[in-house]
């Protein structure tokens, strides 16, 4: 039997059958390896669409799209066309076609075919429904073609595609764009349509002007849905909560929270992870505790995230016994705890210098938790680096390396820093060159701390000379590393080249700190060099540094020639 009878045979099967189980004769069929051709498939389509099975028709398009049917390549113009040579749709089921055709490209994450799709609609006179219109929008937007969102959705203006839903993606996209100007245009046209923005929108607009900065402009809007009676749902707290306290407006957070359960709003996880880690910042853990119980009172689940917001905050105050009750806790409410409640225990450990415990942990880790990270070595190689154990660090190093985790430029910076510390500077070189010859590229932390470690053993002119290499990586000085040659020419008594460098700082728009101003002045007083060291003292305080009283007399020393004298 030929193909195309076959085909015609199957068609004459599914047409005698309603659509639920044509659609389960035809996707036998499709699994008993029968090879389906354009015929076939418009007709599966049309049964289901002038059905109603839209979701079903747009699965099988998806199926197509993913070569599951054909060995034929097809292209977006195309497909349609060769869907709709065969006599099975309508002008109308055409439309849903269109659609189903432009949202199973969407499921499929081809972007641009969607959108090939969506203007041959338009252009054939086809209008989609606001769903479809909206998809569109949403996938634009999401794929960063704002601009092409933009353009679409102004064509759209008038026709019946376009819904309040519409308004609310585009304004979305305005405020994520930090285009705030358009988000209002949009906002009033929404108004001047006489369709009434909602809580969703209201919450866009708010956090995009959290976001620019524009805290009366929140204010005003909050205020406007309290007028118009619009009920803040727990996303709007949850935005304005979080907003107030990223912009360092505490008092106003915990105040919108009191006000979110006094209007009996549901409380969530996030919003209550919120106010617990800002009074943890605060090193305020008794209201942070007060929050916890909040939430398991009112049913609120505490996951792990809220566990470990509740640890860092306990370590950060060095209340460590509490904190791994906490850690047991985890585990007796049935929760696991996770790598980052292992690594917030290991760095409070190793900040407060008990390797001893945050090796224990490690240990636990190792052996009930998940894997170790990059960051849980990292922390303990820093914490043995500080206590002087490099032996320590070079262990867990090579521990890394076998479990396929490689060393980052921290970890080579934390070592090298630590070799720093001892004065074994020679090595600290050593693990520069092994770092470079793993493929690592220095960066300007390591130049930093190879810096102040020649700086320290007083050996200035290999110091200039790494300081002025880093041009030809292409990295450029910070204040941090001028204020340590700063330091570093003074220790030697060198007021030329320190005075040098400050200058230099300051044409590169770079403020000394207080140190390499008094240190330089002092230099250069000792060198009687006071017309040079008024020059810095007025660079200082213009630059808003108030200098010390004792500065000013040295100044006044060296003028009248006693500082002179003195050293003579």
């Amino acid at each position: 039997m030929s193909h195309s009878r076959e085909i015609l045979i199957l068609i004459q099967k599914m047409v005698k059958l309603p659509p639920e189980k044509a659609f389960l004769f035809f996707n036998c069929s499709t699994n008993q390896g029968v090879s389906h051709t354009y015929q076939s498939i418009s007709f599966i389509l049309n049964h289901l669409l002038t059905s109603g099975m839209l979701s079903e028709a747009q699965s099988l398009l998806v199926r197509m799209i993913s070569g599951q049917f054909f060995l034929c390549k097809f292209s977006p113009s195309s497909l349609m066309d060769q869907l709709t040579e065969t006599c099975y749709f309508s002008e109308a089921t055409c439309s849903l076609l269109y659609e189903a055709l432009v949202n199973a490209y969407l499921h499929s994450k081809l972007h641009n075919q969607a959108l090939c799709s969506f203007k041959q609609m338009i252009d054939k006179g086809i209008v989609p429904r606001p769903k479809t219109f909206n998809n569109i929008l949403s996938s634009l937007i999401s794929s960063n073609c704002f601009g092409e969102a933009w353009r679409i959705f102004n064509e759209a203006k008038g026709k019946p595609m376009l819904d309040e839903y519409s308004f609310g993606i585009l304004i979305k996209g305005c405020c994520e764009a930090g285009d705030m100007i358009k988000a209002f245009q949009l906002f009033a046209q929404l108004e001047d349509l006489a369709w009434s923005p909602n809580v969703v929108i209201y919450t866009t607009l708010i956090n995009g002007c959290f976001k620019n900065g524009d805290f009366q402009l929140v204010k005003k809007l909050y205020c406007r849905m309290e007028k118009l009676h619009l009920v803040p749902n727990p996303h709007t707290y949850t935005v304005l909560i979080n907003g107030f306290f990223k912009q360092g407006l505490k008092n106003e957070g915990f105040q919108m929270y009191e006000t979110m359960k006094r209007n009996q709003v549901v409380l969530n996880s996030y919003t209550c992870n919120c106010v617990i880690n800002e009074h943890c910042n605060d090193g305020n853990m008794d209201e942070a505790f007060k929050v916890f119980e909040e939430m398991r009172e009112r049913g609120v689940a505490c996951g792990v995230v809220t566990y470990n917001i509740l640890i860092c905050g306990l370590c950060r105050v060095k209340r460590f016994h509490e904190a791994l009750k906490l850690l047991d806790q985890v585990h007796s409410v049935g929760l696991s705890p996770n790598v980052i409640t292992y690594n917030t225990l290991i760095k409070g450990f190793c900040e407060a210098e008990k390797m001893d415990v945050a090796m224990r942990l490690f240990h636990k880790l190792k052996s009930k938790g998940p894997s170790p990270s990059l960051v849980t070595y990292n922390t303990l190689i820093s914490g043995h680096a500080r206590a002087g154990n490099l032996e320590k660090t070079l262990h867990l190093v090579r521990e890394m390396e076998e479990r396929n985790i490689a060393p980052s430029i921290v970890t080579y910076t934390t070592i090298l820093d630590g070799f720093v510390r001892l004065n074994e500077i020679e090595k600290a070189f050593g693990i520069l060159s092994f770092m470079e010859k793993s493929g690592l590229a220095s960066d300007v932390c390591t130049y930093s701390v190879l810096i102040h470690g020649l700086c320290i053993s007083g050996r200035m002119e290999e110091a200039s000379r790494l300081f002025r290499s880093m041009g030809d990586k292409n990295l450029k000085s910070n204040s941090v590393i001028y204020n340590i040659m700063i330091h570093g020419y003074c220790q030697e008594g060198n007021s030329y080249r320190a005075l040098r460098l400050v200058e230099e700082m300051m044409e590169s728009g770079m403020v000394p700190n207080v140190a390499s101003y008094s240190l330089t002045i002092r230099v250069l007083c000792k060198d009687g060099k006071w017309e040079e060291a008024e020059m810095v003292l007025r660079e200082m305080i213009n630059s808003g540094l108030q200098p010390s009283v004792s500065l000013s007399n040295l100044i006044s020393q060296a003028k009248s020639g006693v500082l002179n004298a003195h050293s003579s």
